[in-house]
């Protein structure tokens, strides 16, 4: 029995756990620690306790790196890369407009629609 616990009753931090907070790390911050790998020769391991990231990540933001140099943009992910990030926000800028357009067109046969019941 654990002292300051009542019979039969489970203390509280052998039942609960603490979920860990998901970490947020800055596009530089990938470009950099995905930089190490691929031009500087690190091991994954070497750079993950160089930067104090998982291997998990890192292998992800490595992979990306790669695949942004070969360009291709990411579709989920933010892109590390300046030139990938304005294609990305070119993209984003695009989806824009065109739900305007889709709004405009939408109220302009709205428009001539209740002007010619009149």
């Amino acid at each position: 029995m654990i002292p300051d616990t009542p019979k039969g009753a489970v203390p509280y931090r052998s039942t609960m756990r603490c979920p860990m907070s998901k970490r947020h790390f800055s596009p530089e911050f990938r470009l950099e620690a995905a930089r190490l790998v691929l031009d500087a020769n690190y091991s994954t391991a070497q750079a993950c306790e160089a930067m104090g990231v998982g291997p998990t990540a890192l292998r992800r933001w490595v992979e990306q790196l790669r695949q942004e140099r070969g360009g291709l943009t990411p579709e989920t992910a933010k892109a590390m890369t300046a030139g990938q990030q304005q294609i990305q926000a070119l993209h984003a800028k695009i989806r824009k407009l065109e739900m305007e357009k889709e709004i405009l067109k939408k109220a302009t046969a709205l428009l001539m629609s209740d002007s010619l019941d009149r």
